[in-house]
């Protein structure tokens, strides 16, 4: 069998779940590391035997070999890579949010227009069975004209104070269902009004509410908390409402689909986003990049998602967060 050959730049948290979803790919083979850190480096190195190692993603996008190349840093050092890479004649797989500006998304589309190679960011929610399924029954026409989306993506206070030094839960996980309202209406959103509230002082808020008004008429709703009890028994509290004029459709995502008690208590643990199963990171991480592995392989251009719509629900997400700050409705041209 044919193997692309895959580079992961950003080897923090989620840069090794790529890493162990990549190496479980028979189509793939997991070829180069990089990340600035030369022990996390050599421990991964290690550990997915890769022997292609790399302190300085420049050097390793001279490399021939490498084919594709997955950027996992944080969201405000993606620019460069990307475009480093295109330029460098590489495929691009590309972590959501696309960027930390409007200005670099569209650095970042303007180049993807520039080239062959395939550009895709990585909207892992387009790859959960239970929103494509919904996707689908909205294409169907079953519940007629959507009116309203209600979105719920929260997250215990642990977990989420890892994160709210670098990201706030507006766009950190807000970006997800805002992607999502944007995918299944079609529409294009006129104005936005956000509020948030900031309880442990991190720089940013621990929890945020958005309202979106589209085009179509529709309006949504996301809520996105980082901070509920440290025992709550998951990880993700993922729920969507969607009313249409001739009907509605219900994701309850993780708890209780799946739960354990032990002698510490309820635990609900993921079985959607990067499970193992049976020793092996499945899941839509897993099924979004076999995707575009297989796109790479088959000489195909990515369809589940544009450049363009990734650009869209980082411009959305960051005039909710400007609302917030301003307490004031912002109006999308």
């Amino acid at each position: 069998m044919n193997k692309v050959k895959f580079a992961v730049i950003g080897l923090g948290w989620f840069g090794q779940k790529h890493c162990e979803a990549l190496s479980a790919l028979s189509h793939v083979e997991l070829y180069a590391l990089c990340t600035r850190t030369e022990s996390r480096l050599k421990e991964l190195g290690d550990h997915f035997h890769v022997k292609h190692l790399y302190t300085d993603y420049h050097e390793l996008l001279r490399n021939p070999e490498v084919e594709v190349v997955s950027i996992v840093t944080m969201w405000d050092q993606h620019t460069e890579p990307v475009l480093a890479s295109l330029q460098a004649g590489k495929h691009v797989f590309l972590e959501k949010p696309m960027a930390s500006t409007v200005a670099d998304c569209q650095k970042i589309v303007d180049a993807t227009q520039k080239t062959d190679k395939y550009f895709m960011v990585g909207h892992i929610c387009r790859f959960n069975p239970r929103y494509a399924a919904a996707k689908a029954v909205l294409a169907e026409g079953r519940i007629g004209k959507i009116v309203s989306i209600y979105a719920r993506r929260n997250i215990p206070e642990m977990v989420g104070a890892t994160a709210l030094p670098k990201i706030g839960p507006i766009m950190g996980d807000g970006v997800h269902d805002t992607d999502l309202m944007l995918w299944y209406t079609g529409a294009r959103i006129k104005s936005v009004y956000a509020q948030t509230q900031t309880i442990r002082h991190f720089p940013h808020p621990d929890l945020g509410w958005t309202v979106y008004r589209f085009d179509s008429g529709a309006i949504g709703v996301c809520e996105n908390v980082w901070f509920l009890p440290e025992k709550t028994a998951f990880q993700i509290d993922e729920r969507m409402e969607i009313i249409g004029t001739n009907g509605s459709i219900h994701i309850h995502e993780t708890h209780p689909n799946f739960s354990v008690c032990d002698k510490t208590g309820w635990h609900s643990p993921d079985t959607t986003y990067w499970p193992l199963l049976h020793g092996v990171r499945s899941g839509a991480l897993r099924e979004e990049l076999s995707y575009f592995a297989t796109c790479v392989l088959e000489g195909k251009k990515p369809t589940v998602i544009e450049p363009e719509e990734s650009m869209e629900t980082v411009r959305a997400c960051l005039a909710a967060e400007e609302s917030a700050v301003k307490n004031q409705i912002i109006t999308l041209d």
